[in-house]
């Protein structure tokens, strides 16, 4: 089990957080280190106040590239407690990223360990208003000073936390998305799997060019084929057929595999929705929205949780989906997700771990 120093003395001042919280621009006081080395494993895990990372100009994440992150987030419970949701299955992910990347994995256990003695640490920073939270944030990077092209052999481990707000702004408001067929964000056999910086990076020109066109985001496609529906942005996609039948792209080993849209998956029967994980041709996908066929579409993921589509242009042709405004379905998994993980109503699938606020 590790063992987690503290060098950080704890304020009891409650931070004075804006109205607009945003998302990513505030971060707390304290954050969660350690190191790596082959002789010695992970080490020196320790709570430290929030500061600018000492690293050398050399270091293999800047030249090399490696590096993972994942995210999840702590919600204000209405009895004032905190509530982790799935954060085991985030651990997981870390470590399945860590591996693609040729960097070792932190134990399960441990990871989960820290996040909750930081989120501890920091409980005075977890929001008490609806639609924020506390983002939780776990970094690796390659810390060895080396121009060579290999696996580093020193590694960094930290978690930093931020109060957030919806990440698109307004909370469930639809956004228009934009079709990109001449650029991919991932290819089968790729790191799509994984959450490196470096999928991100590459998905950021074609994102500017969206925005340009006055759309908020990128649906990007195979990179094969260029035909199929991969992500929307940094997210999962779902698409809503006849008011019922959810339809998601199957993780085809390019598609992130989301922890919110794992979940949303298994919740939706429960509220008696049918769900199927299928290959979606994009020109199907915008022949349904023109018959009605398909009544919603939405974005799955840790930042917005749920993101309504509103509109989808693709070449020369634009569709509207449900009048630019939130559907029901969406509205209803959102409202039973959110209330599972703020604590409103019981946990049945024994998704949130509950820390005490002190």
């Amino acid at each position: 089990m590790i063992s987690i120093r503290h060098e950080y003395t704890p304020c009891t001042a409650e931070p004075v957080l804006p109205d607009d919280l945003g998302f990513g621009r505030i971060f707390t006081d304290a954050m969660f280190v350690q190191d790596y080395a082959p002789q010695s494993g992970w080490r020196d895990a320790r709570i430290v106040p929030y500061a600018a990372l000492a690293l050398d100009p050399a270091a293999q994440a800047f030249h090399s590239g490696q590096m993972v992150f994942d995210g999840t987030k702590a919600y204000r419970r209405p009895d004032g407690r905190i509530n982790l949701f799935r954060v085991e299955r985030n651990a997981e992910r870390f470590n399945r990223s860590a591996q693609r990347m040729g960097m070792p994995p932190v134990p399960v256990a441990d990871h989960v360990a820290a996040i909750e003695a930081l989120v501890r640490a920091q409980a005075r920073w977890v929001p008490a208003r609806s639609n924020a939270a506390l983002y939780v944030r776990p970094v690796m990077i390659g810390a060895e000073a080396t121009l060579q092209v290999r696996a580093a052999h020193t590694y960094l481990h930290y978690v930093i936390l931020s109060p957030v707000g919806s990440l698109y702004g307004e909370a469930f408001r639809p956004v228009s998305v934009h079709v990109s067929h001449e650029h991919v964000r991932a290819v089968r056999g790729g790191t799509g799997e994984a959450k490196t910086p470096g999928n991100y990076a590459g998905s950021l020109y074609a994102t500017e060019q969206a925005r340009t066109l006055g759309h908020q985001q990128v649906l990007w496609l195979d990179a094969v084929e260029r035909r199929y529906v991969d992500e929307v942005g940094a997210m999962n996609i779902a698409f809503v057929y006849q008011g019922r039948h959810i339809r998601t792209p199957t993780l085809s080993g390019s598609i992130l595999p989301g922890i919110t849209r794992e979940s949303l998956l298994q919740l939706a029967p429960d509220l008696g929705f049918t769900v199927e994980e299928t290959r979606l041709d994009v020109d199907e996908v915008f022949d349904a929205i023109r018959t009605g066929t398909i009544t919603e579409a939405f974005g799955m993921g840790t930042g917005a949780l749920i993101s309504p589509v509103g509109r989808l242009a693709y070449r020369e042709q634009e569709a509207v989906i449900n009048g630019f405004e939130p559907g029901p379905v969406a509205r209803a998994l959102f409202d039973a997700l959110t209330a599972i993980q703020y604590g409103r109503r019981p946990d049945p699938y024994g998704w949130t771990r509950t820390l005490d606020a002190a």
